[in-house]
């Protein structure tokens, strides 16, 4: 997961939503489907895919997954 695109890619495999790049900098109150099951899947997901432990606090602030992306890399 070294780019958006990989990015997407997880969460449509991962979390199970027909995500698009352009859903990214959507706050997620604004995402059909989204709710805090998706939130603990993708973070799950992005620690097995990164190998890196992703701060829950920073997570919770990411107003959208664009910035959810950054606090993954980040980490």
């Amino acid at each position: 997961m070294n780019s958006h695109e990989g990015f997407v890619a997880l969460l449509r495999e991962e979390v199970g939503l027909p995500l698009e790049a352009a859903d990214l900098g959507r706050p997620f109150d604004q995402l059909e489907g989204w709710d805090s099951v998706h939130l603990l899947t993708l973070l799950t997901a992005l620690e097995r895919a990164t190998g890196r432990r992703i701060s829950l606090p920073d997570a919770l602030e990411a107003p959208s997954l664009e910035h959810l992306y950054a606090v993954a890399v980040q980490a």
